[in-house]
């Protein structure tokens, strides 16, 4: 399809803008008025700046203010829509949004605003011009795409047709069904945006909350697919006003919209797949990336570190019952296993490793996952807008497929049938001071990685998630860090084999804020590691020299009094530092080593019944105590 956005969506200079547009691979825009009146250069100039990056100029918006006026006050409005449209013609622009009248002037008649819609229509088609009209949310007459249509009826001219809106229709919770059954000639455009749900002003919700489909909790697949089914073949376009995308960098922010309408349309494809309307006009082709191959969980996690962490980082590991580490054939990095946790330490002296760990410090720099087709995989993410990444390999060594997530981490895609030895007794030999085997603690799987993310990162990895992983948002809570708010999120698989918890915060003196603040805005803080007996492994790293988090006795006597739980297994919970949650699936036991290595704390975890959240009630506990140990932050 023909994708189009906003200039009011980006950050930047409308020039700058119209080049982060051009070079995520949009078809065309719609000029934002205020952005044009801060434009230095003439309309000729940014006609043909346009025509030279591919883009065309499909909408020009908003005409304000115009229908449903006293007999007095038209001559001037019509007066100012023959300036817009001299300003359209310069331009080369086909269609003028008007968007539904807030003035205190507008009067409460259908006939009246028809009438005046019709006398615009026939001025813009004397030039060659069409005329959109769009029933704003909180328009004083018309809020609702019914209104709009009434009038557009009643006002019968070919040169006027509706604007639908996700977000004006959306946020009301305003039927859209029967926008199916609209002639879909007379949807002249489509404008898209997603929201979470906020109880806001619906102004204020949509002059600075929205989203780009995809990243919030609209239906906004539904909404598209009614207007699908009536018929409408024009552009697909975003409007989203959005206080951090203006904020933030214009091209990646760009790369996001670019995702979220191919993911819109993916969706669509899947909606419509047992649609007979959707065999009735063949001509309209929606994008079809790959399928989404079965995702199997966690093939791997690598460490870039320098030569004064990777002591530190063996020896936990080791004490954690990862045993000796076999050693890369060709390269400075090692390799410790355990059950099916398979985890790479780079010592950082080439290619990805060293350049992350310049940027962001010893840390995780790269991730793997287990999958049914790894080309299919790495192809359909590259489809949808990812950096493919190019793993430098030897001879004989494996060659991974591979894209770069939001914020610079690798992440690799791993084909099931290799097998994980197979995979990599490729590229690693046998330890010297061992046979490589591990000792082991009972550690079996890794069951979910937590991440951190800069505020102005969060809706790029949900869009990520939800359009390359087939993610599902899950738990969500906020809750109290003593520096701070903190937001966390969970999004797990359909099948549950692959789990993310990532976390924000807006101040700046949190841990997880300052965990941001040296890399490029997401970084891996936690590796929770699935066992079968929490209280027994935690026993056993003990014994081997690892300290725990240790978990107030206060916290205990509260989960005492609030579930029903014998004081024998609370006890034994307190004895081990081992913390607890339930819910009506199962329950949920953890504990966290006390100190990151490597960038990373380690969390054991064990989940019983049909638990799948994250224990995010314990979180605010934690933080707390964790702020005991340190100097304040900031």
């Amino acid at each position: 399809m023909h994708h189009a956005i906003a200039t009011v969506s980006l950050s930047g200079t409308l020039r700058q803008k119209v080049e982060a547009i051009a070079a995520a691979g949009f078809n065309g825009i719609e000029l934002f008025e205020p952005d044009l009146l801060g434009f230095r250069d003439s309309p000729h100039v940014l006609r043909r700046l346009c025509a030279d990056l591919g883009l065309s100029i499909d909408l020009y918006q908003p005409f304000r203010d115009f229908e449903g006026l006293p007999a007095e006050a038209l001559p001037k409005a019509l007066s100012r829509a023959e300036r817009k449209f001299d300003l359209m013609q310069a331009l080369g622009i086909p269609m003028v949004l008007v968007c539904s009248n807030v003035s205190p002037l507008a009067l409460p008649e259908p006939e009246r605003a028809a009438e005046q819609l019709r006398l615009l229509a026939e001025r813009a088609a004397s030039r060659g011009l069409r005329v959109g009209y769009e029933a704003l949310a909180w328009g004083h007459h018309v809020n609702r795409w019914r209104q709009a249509w009434e009038r557009v009826v009643l006002a019968d001219h070919p040169a006027l047709g509706l604007v639908l809106d996700s977000f004006h229709t959306l946020a009301l919770d305003d039927d859209h069904e029967g926008i199916a059954a609209l002639p879909g000639e007379r949807i002249f455009f489509v404008q898209m945006a997603d929201a979470l749900r906020l109880r806001l002003d619906v102004i204020e919700w949509a002059r600075h909350h929205r989203n780009f489909p995809g990243q919030g909790q609209l239906d906004v697949v539904g909404f598209f697919a009614n207007a699908w089914r009536a018929g409408y073949a024009g552009p697909l376009s975003l409007e989203v006003f959005n206080d951090v995308f203006r904020e933030s960098p214009n091209r990646r922010i760009a790369v996001d919209a670019r995702r979220s309408l191919l993911w819109l349309e993916s969706q669509l494809r899947v909606t419509m797949a047992n649609d007979l309307l959707a065999e009735a006009a063949p001509s309209r082709v929606l994008f079809a990336p790959a399928p989404l191959p079965a995702l199997r969980g966690w093939s791997f996690v690598e460490f870039a570190v320098d030569a004064q962490t990777r002591p530190l980082l063996d020896d936990m590991l080791r004490r954690l019952g990862f045993g000796a580490p076999r050693r890369h054939r060709s390269k400075p990095v090692w390799l410790y296993r355990q059950g099916d946790i398979r985890l790479v330490v780079n010592e950082g002296s080439h290619g990805l490793a060293r350049e992350h760990l310049a940027s962001h410090g010893p840390s995780v720099c790269a991730i793997a996952l287990r999958c049914s087709d790894a080309a299919a995989a790495r192809d359909r993410a590259v489809s949808l807008r990812s950096a493919p990444f190019d793993t430098a390999a030897g001879p004989g060594e494996a060659v991974l497929p591979s894209v770069v997530t939001p914020g610079g981490t690798v992440l690799h895609f791993v084909d099931e049938h290799l097998g994980e030895e197979g995979l990599f007794d490729a590229d690693f030999a046998v330890a010297d001071d061992s046979d490589g085997d591990e000792t082991g603690i009972g550690l079996n799987a890794i069951d979910h990685l937590a991440m951190a993310l800069a505020p102005d990162r969060v809706d790029t990895w949900v869009l990520f998630c939800r359009a390359i992983l087939g993610l599902d948002a899950g738990e969500s809570q906020k809750f109290a860090d003593p520096h701070g708010l903190l937001r966390s999120f969970g999004l797990t698989g359909r099948d549950h084999g692959l789990r993310l918890l990532l976390s924000v915060s807006m101040s700046a003196r949190t841990a997880t804020a300052q965990a941001v603040n040296a890399g490029s805005g997401a970084v891996v803080q936690r590796i929770a590691l699935q066992c079968d007996d929490v209280v027994a492994s935690v026993a056993a790293a003990r014994a081997a020299g690892v300290d725990f988090l240790p978990v107030p006795t206060n916290w205990y006597d509260d989960l005492e009094a609030r579930l029903d739980l014998t004081p024998a297994f609370v006890d034994r919970l307190r004895e081990h530092d081992v913390m607890f949650d339930r819910d009506a699936r199962g329950d949920w036991l953890h504990a966290c080593t006390r100190s990151p290595v490597g960038g990373v704390v380690f969390e054991f975890v064990q989940r019983g019944g049909g638990y799948a959240g994250f224990g995010l009630v314990n979180a605010p506990m934690q933080l707390a105590v964790r702020a005991d140990f340190g100097p304040e932050p900031g």
